[in-house]
């Protein structure tokens, strides 16, 4: 079987951003308000993060449903990871999501400041100076098999399309305006040479963008 890397339930501005400036450790998507960035997944009955039953259902669900399925890896940056940039000063910060990370799979991180690799739950961070080929090479066999996802952010998943290693992506992009920030695309069209494009809207007002290879 063939292993993919994929791109999913990655989340964008209607102008095209998936994040804004100043990202703090108050602030982890700078200036943008992560409630309206992603609460079309929040509102899901199979959002990762959720811990009480409810949710809807329909196309949001089925996106955030499929999240997990068939990934054996993630590979993110470091902005992703934590605001901290630099040499790290310590390694007491473990990333933003807790003792129970929602990835339960080997994640890399890519860095230029290494560090050593330590384990939360069923989730391990793996710290990578690497180019994306080479990170993909670590990920693919850590993967047991299956695909890997490349969880962002922005800059993270326009360095692996710039180096024509993305199979397949799900972006959903919603109806706020962020203005300025890491932006992904001005047009989606942009990416329609390499991919064909499908947009399905949603009741939510969510607008799914189905990508794959030609």
């Amino acid at each position: 079987m063939t292993q993919l890397v994929r791109v999913q339930n990655f989340t964008l501005s209607s102008d095209g951003y998936g994040a804004g400036e100043g990202q703090s450790f108050e602030r982890p998507f700078g200036h943008a308000d992560p409630s309206e960035l992603f609460a079309w997944a929040g509102a899901t009955a199979h959002w990762p993060n959720r811990t009480e039953p409810g949710g809807g259902y329909g196309l949001d669900d089925y996106c955030t449903r499929d999240f997990h399925n068939n990934i054996g890896a993630e590979i993110m940056g470091r902005n992703k990871f934590g605001p901290q940039r630099g040499p790290w000063e310590n390694y007491d910060w473990q990333g933003w999501w807790g003792e129970e990370p929602p990835f339960h799979t080997p994640v890399f991180v890519l860095t230029h400041h290494v560090r050593p690799s330590f384990t939360l739950g069923e989730t391990t961070f793996h710290f990578l100076d690497a180019s994306p080929k080479e990170a993909l090479a670590q990920a693919f066999a850590a993967a047991d098999g299956k695909d890997v996802r490349i969880g962002g952010g922005v800059n993270t998943v326009r360095e692996f399309l710039d180096a024509d290693l993305i199979d397949q992506m799900h972006i959903a992009v919603g109806r706020l305006e962020i203005g300025r920030g890491e932006r992904l695309w001005s047009n989606p069209e942009e990416l329609t040479d390499r991919f064909h494009l499908e947009q399905i809207p949603s009741p939510s007002g969510m607008v799914h963008h189905f990508f794959w290879r030609r």
